[in-house]
């Protein structure tokens, strides 16, 4: 049997088996958002029993997506299971806030919460995705789950909206992630149309606060462990056609800083879950090898 520390106001929602593993979904009511979330936990088999402590990596999900898309589409519980890491994965958003102007567009409010944290009303109560992930969510993942995780053993992997989650969770909190890796991310978002819009709107018109959440404009100066970046990107996806993403920009101030930065660039291959299923095992590859070293 898989067994978690009992922890209060944490709701079991589903538990589905998997590869021999579980596929869980919990809900909580978040200080930091207000508001009840859901997160997702896979739990693989060698979870059982609780005798040895595995590493974790959070998947953060990309513009319009919850807990759900990934668990569902990429298939990722093959690998987690094949390497013994557990797997957890936030929702995108604060939910059911009811902020006004929350829910008027796809690439901005609810499902759109861009793992920052707001300081322009009146998204600053509830819009803390950054603590909630990097903070709140990090400590209730190895409170509750403390039997099983090894909490010297945390890497982030995340899409699109949730590729630059994960990069800028790394770069602004040197040592919290061992690890990182990112399908399709939105790379410079001071320079790309959804950044400037969802910036403009959670931080105001200041640029400065901007810089502090551009994975780009953070690897200029970062000042931690060694890291390497593992950029994944589809050629045929019209969002880095448009200047979406922008991953080259990210790659050249990696090797301006001195950041190691793997840009694999696959043909034909668009911005969708068929993508990400495609390449998901390389990624846990990657991260089994830097966190089980």
């Amino acid at each position: 049997m898989f067994q978690i520390s009992t922890m209060e106001g944490l709701e079991l929602v589903s538990s589905n088996k998997i590869f021999g593993g579980y596929q869980k979904v919990y809900s909580h009511e978040s200080s930091e958002l207000k508001c009840k979330m859901n997160f997702s936990v896979y739990l693989p088999p060698q979870a059982e029993g609780g005798d040895v402590k595995l590493p974790v990596v959070f998947y953060l999900s990309g513009l319009t997506c919850n807990e759900q898309n990934f668990i569902t589409k990429s298939g990722f519980q093959r690998y987690a299971a094949e390497h013994g890491i557990i797997v957890v994965g936030p929702d995108t958003s604060p939910r059911g806030v009811k902020i006004p102007g929350d829910d008027e567009s796809w690439d901005f409010g609810v499902a759109a919460g861009f793992y920052l944290d707001a300081t322009n009303e009146p998204w600053t109560k509830n819009y803390r995705m950054g603590s909630y992930v990097n903070k709140e969510l990090y400590d209730l993942v190895l409170q509750a789950f403390g039997n099983v995780v090894d909490g010297d053993r945390i890497g982030i992997m995340g899409h699109s909206m949730g590729g630059h989650g994960a990069l800028v969770s790394t770069l602004r909190n040197p040592g919290l992630y061992k690890s990182v890796s990112a399908f399709a991310p939105i790379c410079n978002p001071t320079q790309c149309p959804w950044g400037v819009k969802a910036f403009s709107g959670y931080l105001g018109e200041d640029k400065s606060k901007w810089a502090e959440w551009d994975a780009t404009e953070l690897v200029k100066k970062y000042d931690g462990p060694p890291l390497t970046l593992l950029i994944d990107q589809g050629a045929g996806d019209n969002f880095y056609v448009q200047k979406q993403l922008l991953p080259e920009n990210l790659v050249e101030a990696c090797r301006s800083a001195g950041v190691p930065v793997i840009l694999n660039l696959r043909e034909g291959y668009d911005h969708s879950y068929y993508y990400i299923a495609s390449y998901i095992g390389e990624h846990f590859a990657f991260h089994a090898k830097i966190l089980k070293a």
